[in-house]
């Protein structure tokens, strides 16, 4: 078995964050065998539940993710999963509805936006084994696709949000949820986000 490593994850304003990754070709197969066990590794390490190869500094067009049961809604296309590779992925909405949810990134530390995401997506790529695969997605399943297409893309959650008094520093938002709810569980001062 491969020895992983756990890489550097790189944080907004590094360069390479903001470019359109590199397909994944032939010649980069071998690679991928070192490549998705350090993401993998890299991932978990830092308590994340998705990766995209550009957070480690590799401009090619691959992500690794997980739904872990706390995120999964259990509707169709939204079930709990393990570790998904998906390499060279495109996705299409199913449906024009977007809805609002909060998102971090592991390469923006600390903090949290309010973003929309499409509710119901279908995307295709090919998996670990180099397997095409297509796949429905929704809720959270969605959501996190979105985000690491987006890495793949050179676009980072913020520059999605439409309302940037959504976002903030998670130490933040927790400290007013704990002012703003008395010891009996009332919301006093329009709640935690108001």
């Amino acid at each position: 078995m491969e020895s992983m490593e756990i890489r550097p994850i790189i944080r907004m304003g590094n360069p390479i964050l903001r470019l359109k990754a590199n397909a994944v070709e032939p010649e980069h197969t071998d690679s991928l065998t070192t490549i998705i066990p350090d993401m993998i590794a890299t991932m978990r390490d830092a308590g994340g539940v998705g990766l995209a190869a550009p957070q480690i500094g590799i401009s090619l067009r691959l992500m690794v993710f997980e739904v872990p049961v706390s995120r999964a809604t259990n509707l169709d296309g939204d079930k709990p999963c393990g570790i998904q590779v998906l390499i060279n992925p495109n996705f299409n909405p199913a449906t024009s509805d977007k809805e609002l949810g909060w998102e971090g990134c592991l390469s923006i530390p600390g903090l949290r936006g309010e973003v929309p995401r499409y509710k119901e997506i279908t995307y295709t790529g090919f998996n670990g084994e180099g397997t095409p695969i297509e796949t429905f997605a929704s809720g959270f399943h969605a959501r996190v696709v979105q985000h690491e297409m987006d890495h793949l893309d050179g676009i980072l959650y913020p520059d999605r949000m439409i309302d940037l008094t959504r976002f903030g520093y998670v130490e933040e938002f927790t400290k007013m949820q704990e002012q703003s709810r008395s010891p009996d569980g009332v919301i006093k001062n329009g709640g935690a986000n108001g």
